[in-house]
């Protein structure tokens, strides 16, 4: 699933902050990445997705291709990519050495390692759904790798490929589990390279599409990985090991049917996963809930570490589908909705990530504000206030006479608004509530009546959505953060002239 990345400007918000941990092998940290997929029909310049990355702190993402943009974004965050030769380039790579290496060229060696590129995807689900292609798969593989050797970046940069989870057949229990074996003659060579390279199986895992074709067979909180009884549980009769949940039954079928082919140490790393929000009407489970539900439950799963019946202890990495919803992808409405953010970036739902260790997510717990301080001269409130509402770009529409913030109508009420504002737009970093000392991060919430603060849950539980910062200014820019002294200064200089001026 995915297309490839594109560009346009669109309104960066906060949801979650996802603190991803390491990189993708099975020996190092567990973490959880996102999918970056581009059919929107106003899709995010570049900067403004990597200004949203940084805020949530996202540390992996895996992108459709290798978009020269989004790679110089990209560049000195530390965010850790997988890039992806598309499948329409497949043929051209899997047929020709010197193309590859041409490709690796531009899109590889021209950006590492400022841009921290770890992994290529080459193409996306390639045996289902390009099967043409196939028979040259494992060359391209290859091809991709001797270039990797020839620049000294084989052991920097893994390559694999993504596979659909439904060429596993009888997958249940796990322990009978094999591939669908008329691919055989590509998977074999594809594993023996993984293993020889010492890559790891890229899998794509969707528990909804498992569960909708199951004709009542798989339960909704047995797919949703909820909690369930151990009467409740199912049991692999062979090794009579129980699982909970469909994500760890076919990840541990994936391994088995590894271990029929006698390949037995290439770890798996899943590539996609996650729930759509919303749906056709022959898709009633297709909800907010169900996909707030699914990916909350599957990030504390990951993150636990507690791995699976069949390896337990061995985390599987995982990248959710997606960060946004792609509004233009054809096909049914679920296609459209598994984003976290909607085409304005504003949150489609709050994950529930309470005590999930190193992940935080923005709810009732975990909520910072940027208030103007008491006591603090009104004319220094003013400039700062001119300038949040100015050069800082925040949209101060909500503080005109009859909007919901105009009340109280006074300076601090509505600095405070303003520098809140920006304080989350920023990424909420201490050095965007400063102001020259004219402002502080409290827990206490501003928000009052009708007038909801950024960040604030409100009422009905959602996230007020923010005005995206400049296209030239992200998250780590800290002269965006002290909104440059100069202009601040002349902004002071202007409101003392004034008052100066009702004084003559």
């Amino acid at each position: 699933m995915g297309f490839l990345f594109g560009s346009e400007s669109m309104a960066l918000t906060l949801l979650l902050l996802l603190l991803a941990l390491s990189v993708a092998t099975a020996d190092e940290d567990v973490f959880i990445g996102v999918n970056i997929g581009t059919s929107l029909s106003d899709m995010p310049h570049p900067t403004q997705v990597v200004a949203l990355l940084k805020a949530q702190q996202i540390r992996h993402v895996r992108l459709y291709d290798a978009d020269r943009a989004m790679l110089v974004a990209l560049a000195n965050t530390g965010i850790q990519v997988i890039i992806s030769v598309p499948n329409d380039q497949i043929l051209g790579i899997g047929q020709s050495n010197s193309t590859a290496a041409n490709w690796v060229s531009q899109n590889v060696v021209a950006h590492y390692p400022a841009t921290n590129i770890t992994a290529i995807s080459v193409g996306s689900e390639v045996l289902t759904a390009v099967p043409n292609t196939a028979k040259i798969l494992v060359s391209a593989l290859k091809y991709i790798h001797s270039a990797l050797v020839a620049s000294n970046l084989d052991s920097q940069i893994k390559v694999s490929t993504p596979l659909s989870s439904s060429i596993i057949l009888d997958s249940f229990p796990p322990s009978q589990a094999f591939f669908n074996r008329s691919l055989n003659p590509v998977l074999v060579p594809m594993l023996s390279f993984l293993q020889s390279t010492g890559s790891f199986l890229m899998l794509n895992v969707y528990p909804y599409y498992d569960y909708m074709q199951s004709n009542g067979v798989i339960a909704l909180d047995y797919a949703l990985l909820n909690p369930l009884q151990a009467n409740k549980e199912a049991v692999d009769s062979n090794t009579l090991l129980h699982y909970s949940n469909v994500f760890d039954a076919v990840v541990d079928a994936a391994y088995y049917a590894m271990a029929f082919l006698n390949f037995t140490n290439v770890p798996v790393v899943v590539t996609e996963s996650g729930w759509p929000s919303k749906g056709d009407s022959n898709e009633p489970d297709a909800t907010l809930e169900n996909a707030n539900t699914y990916n909350s439950n599957l990030i504390r799963h990951v993150l636990n570490k507690t791995g699976t019946p069949k390896r337990p202890g061995l985390a599987v990495s995982t990248f959710i589908y997606e960060l946004y919803n792609e509004d233009t992808k054809p096909g049914p409405v679920s296609e459209k909705n598994w984003g976290l953010f909607d085409a304005n970036g504003t949150p489609i739902y709050i994950l529930r990530l309470t005590g999930s260790g190193a992940v935080l997510a923005n709810d009732t717990t975990n909520q910072t504000f940027c208030t103007a301080k008491d006591g603090t001269d009104t004319k220094m409130l003013q400039a700062a206030l001119d300038w949040a509402c100015g050069p800082g770009k925040v949209d101060c529409s909500p503080l005109l006479q009859g909007e919901p913030c105009y009340e109280p109508d006074n300076v601090i009420s509505h600095a405070t608004y303003a520098f809140d504002t920006y304080y989350h737009q920023m990424g909420k970093t201490s050095a965007s509530c400063d102001f020259n000392g004219v402002a502080a991060i409290t827990t206490t919430d501003p928000s009052h009546g009708s007038c909801v603060f950024p960040g604030s849950l409100g009422k009905n539980g959602t996230l007020v959505n923010i005005t995206a910062p400049s296209l030239n200014s992200t998250s780590g820019d800290s002269s965006a953060y002290n909104f440059q002294s100069n202009a601040f200064t002349s902004i002071v200089l202007i409101h003392v002239l004034i008052s100066c001026a009702v004084f003559l």
